[in-house]
């Protein structure tokens, strides 16, 4: 009767064994370290011997070999030939295998952090055998490979958590991190505001109640002042500095500032938005590859870029300037035509 009892006994080491070592390195490492980093008891407790892989990995190998082998020897013991095999094979293959694999592959990380004094037990029995063989192991192949992913995988993974119901990241939150990962690859050319579109105000312009009106349509707290076109921009007026103003006769250039920053239009965004941290400014105006002026950015078009929507205000008239160049570059050729 006691061999039947030790057969139960070996049969549920063997499916432990097994188990655990698919649960263990069906977890990523980095994803452990992330999550216990972040406070996850269950992650901390795992990742104590997940860390060092090729020493759990040898310990539970070799356990499951060691169980498994003196398995055999016991069922030999009450049945002989090709029942003694069908036996060993079913209750090794099903008891010892399947279901155990089964059951950890779906709850990794909450059976192997209830089970972790029984693993740190384990490694502490095997351990004259499994550390030279994990030395060997660190030695030969190296240390286990770290999972970097790349910026489309990033945005994948974040599309494919706020699609799950477990998931606590929302639309907004989404759109907003696909933005930040993806935003740098653009240049300024992408999001500027084209000179078609550009509104600007020449230097010699008096300021009366009909220019105060035609500013104040615009809708824009800052204007490029020109001198005789839009290439030669010279400065730039603040729209705030009208105000507590009695103008008497002044002109847009002696109002406007004079530090003008230019910037090229093949400029990264993330490049582009160092530079309005660094000089403090809203707006930059864009050249293109002759020295010529393209265009104007601003700070709100980074930002509207990251967020992924547009930032519109009661006083704007268009949400996407862009639309309103190609429309005027289209009106303009159906003219000529």
């Amino acid at each position: 009767m006691i061999e039947y009892f030790i057969i139960l006994f070996l049969v549920f080491f063997s499916a432990l064994f097994s188990g655990l070592t698919l649960g263990f390195f069906s977890l990523n490492k980095d994803d452990l370290e992330r999550k216990a980093e972040l406070g996850d008891e269950q992650a901390k407790k795992v990742y104590s011997v997940r860390k060092n892989g090729n020493l759990l990995l040898c310990t539970l190998l070799i356990g499951n070999v060691a169980v498994n082998s003196v398995l055999s020897i016991f069922l030999g013991s009450i049945a002989s030939g090709f029942m003694a095999v069908l036996i060993a094979t079913s209750l090794i293959v099903v008891f010892g295998e399947i279901i155990p694999q089964a059951a950890f592959s779906r709850y990794a990380l909450l059976l192997g952090a209830k089970l972790i004094w029984l693993v740190k037990g384990v490694i502490f029995i095997f351990y004259p055998l499994s550390w030279p063989l994990a030395w060997a192991l660190d030695k030969i192949l190296g240390a286990e490979m770290s999972t970097v992913y790349s910026k489309k995988e990033l945005v994948k993974l974040i599309e494919d958590h706020e699609d799950s119901r477990h998931s606590d990241i929302d639309e907004d939150e989404e759109r907003i991190l696909k933005g930040a990962l993806s935003f740098s690859h653009k240049t300024v050319r992408d999001i500027m505001t084209p000179r078609v579109a550009m509104f600007s105000l020449p230097e010699d312009q008096k300021i009366d109640t009909k220019t105060v009106k035609k500013i104040l349509n615009s809708g824009h707290s800052r204007i490029p002042v020109h001198s005789k076109n839009q290439d030669t921009i010279i400065g730039i007026f603040y729209v705030k500095d009208l105000i507590g103003i009695v103008p008497k006769n002044k002109t847009i250039n002696e109002l406007s500032r004079k530090d003008v920053i230019f910037v090229d239009h093949k400029k990264n965004l993330d490049d582009l938005l160092n530079e309005f941290k660094k000089t403090k400014h809203h707006l930059f105006i864009v050249l293109d590859e002759f020295g010529g002026v393209s265009g104007l950015v601003t700070i709100e078009d980074v930002l509207e870029e990251i967020i992924g929507a547009e930032i519109v205000d009661e006083f704007d008239k268009h949400e996407d300037l862009q639309k309103v160049a190609k429309q005027k570059m289209n009106k303009k050729k159906m003219n000529k035509v």
